[in-house]
């Protein structure tokens, strides 16, 4: 099993910046791709970035492209998502994942296998 715990979400004004953290423990933290993936209430779980097992490759939802980067720290098994110029339309609950999965479905919820309990995220105007 992997366990995944995120945390950094709270309450911030628009253009402000928050970095959300997702500590994993449990497998080999590095053999798996990690993504973020966010919901807003009445909303589909959507895509918003991830990052591959070397790390090597990143993907982005395009909404989020020149303002949020996606890292991780394969040494201390966790994954960030350093958010930038927020919007309100950046509120939501962010979940962090992982799975053994390839680049064609990197974007997609169901190949993830592990899931996090989620952090708020509030943008305010």
């Amino acid at each position: 099993q992997v366990h995944l715990v995120e945390s950094g979400g709270g309450l911030v004004q628009a253009g402000g910046s928050l970095r959300l953290s997702c500590a994993a423990s449990g497998r080999t933290f590095s053999s798996y791709t990690m993504g973020w993936f966010r919901q807003a209430p009445g909303k589909e779980r959507e895509f918003v970035a991830a990052i591959s097992w070397s790390a090597g490759s990143t993907y982005y939802k395009d909404s989020v492209k020149g303002r949020f980067t996606i890292f991780r720290d394969n040494a201390e098994n966790t994954v960030y998502l350093q958010m930038n110029s927020l919007k309100p339309e950046d509120t939501a609950v962010y979940y962090c994942a992982a799975g053994a999965l390839t680049t064609g479905w990197v974007t997609h919820v169901r190949p993830y296998e592990y899931w996090g309990q989620g952090t708020q995220v509030t943008v305010s105007s």
